[in-house]
């Protein structure tokens, strides 16, 4: 019989966990991700499945999910002890038939709640599921040190943020045409920001949280921690540039274009226009 442990979602979100706290963004308990799930994946772990599930009301009801799988980040969990308990830190609930609350199947052995970020992470599927056809199953939020340092001394627009971030490294244009969607500061766990965040997450698949950190939204685990290391090491170099004087040349609004039609992506129109600085 198959071992709910050695199946791929949890190994999967053991090594995301793991790598995600190695590049230090996910200091104490801070940062969460959740992995939309099939009933195909989870069939043959049902054995395993707790007989006396734990069942909570959700704040903001996601009807669009009814009857969906996840699997989600514990709330107070770090993730650097991820990969020591698996089954303590991570938890599979499934939403009810209406997308009201949910039941905990397995996890959190030690106690405890799903991320308190849970809200943002459901109204974010939602959308991300809808905008691409199904086929986002990840959303994940960390504390990326150089994109938070950069909304201090950005202007927080999310056309001139994204610009900034596709003049410092050539592949980002490529990676994220959609560019960066920018909310205001809010207070985090709240069903508010979960709505600011999810509403961005129509146009984009990152979504800024000024001061705090980012989310992101890809097929996959891999993707979803891709498109922020590669949004992150942008912004290390243009932490570094401007610690060195700031630009003397950049790649011009031309060369964005044809860097796009190369790869076969459509830009932000918003950010290509944006004059450079």
């Amino acid at each position: 019989m198959q071992s709910l442990l050695s199946s791929w979602f949890v190994q999967g979100m053991v090594k995301a966990t793991s790598d995600m706290w190695l590049k230090g963004w996910d200091e104490r308990n801070g940062g969460n991700v959740s992995l939309r799930l099939t009933p195909e994946d989870v069939a043959p772990y049902r054995a395993e499945f707790n007989p006396q599930p734990r069942i909570e009301t959700l704040s903001a009801p996601v009807p669009a999910l009814a009857g969906s799988y996840f699997l989600v980040t514990g709330s107070g969990k770090f993730f650097r002890n991820v990969q020591l308990s698996p089954a303590d830190s991570l938890t599979l609930l499934q939403l009810n038939e209406d997308g009201t609350g949910y039941r905990t199947l397995w996890g959190l052995i030690a106690g405890g709640l799903p991320t308190s970020e849970l809200a943002t992470h459901l109204q974010s599927h939602a959308v991300r599921k809808q905008v691409t056809g199904g086929g986002d199953r990840v959303i994940m939020h960390c504390h990326a040190t150089n994109l938070i340092a950069l909304s201090y001394v950005l202007e927080l627009d999310t056309a001139r943020f994204t610009r900034e971030l596709w003049e410092g490294s050539t592949e980002c244009l490529v990676v994220f045409p959609d560019g960066v969607g920018i909310i205001p500061w809010m207070v985090p766990g709240t069903d508010g920001i979960g709505a600011a965040t999810s509403e961005k997450m129509h146009a984009h698949s990152l979504v800024l949280w000024p001061f705090h950190g980012i989310f992101a939204s890809g097929p996959s685990l891999d993707d979803a921690f891709g498109l922020i290391d590669t949004a992150e090491k942008s912004a290390e170099v243009m932490v570094k540039v401007r610690s060195m004087g700031g630009k003397k040349q950049t790649i011009s609004r031309a060369e964005l274009v044809a860097l796009g039609e190369r790869f076969g992506v459509t830009p932000m129109a918003a950010a290509l226009d944006v004059e450079s600085r």
